[in-house]
């Protein structure tokens, strides 16, 4: 089965965006990859999750880990080859189409406002389309159907 595959685009913080709905994927049960550029990215968002919201904890791995397995979070980067635990979610902010995609029930890819992150997002957009898959757009800001 394909996946569905929904842009947020113009996110002012990309990786606060991907903490909000991350958390709000895993508090009504499911279980999330989060794809990072780089390795950098990818602890600035493990430190944003631990901080993200005061009242909430958001059970999260780096990728690799033994624990991965069963951590609902799992946090990878472009850099290195990620072989998820988990097929439901998968948050892609990074500039490339993520290998093993189809694998997953839902794509969710955040754009920032820079045209140095609009111009790859585009032609992933081109990509999905031409494998025919369900595509939504949304604004980041206003959170509403483009």
């Amino acid at each position: 089965m394909a996946p569905r595959v929904q842009f947020y685009h113009n996110a002012e913080n990309p990786l606060a965006l991907a903490c909000e709905l991350a958390a709000r994927a895993y508090g009504s049960g499911r279980k999330v990859a989060l794809r990072t550029q780089d390795a950098t990215s990818a602890r600035q968002l493990d430190q944003l999750l631990w901080s993200f919201e005061q009242q909430s904890f958001v059970p999260h791995v780096m990728a690799g880990s033994p624990l991965a397995g069963e951590t609902p979070v799992v946090i990878g980067h472009a850099e290195a080859p990620n072989e998820w635990p988990h097929t439901e979610i998968l948050f892609n902010l990074a500039d490339d189409v993520p290998p093993g995609y189809e694998r997953f029930r839902m794509l969710i890819e955040i754009i920032g406002q820079n045209e140095a992150q609009k111009l790859p997002a585009r032609a992933r957009w081109m990509h999905y389309k031409q494998q025919d898959l369900p595509l939504q757009a949304f604004d980041a800001i206003r959170r509403e159907a483009l």
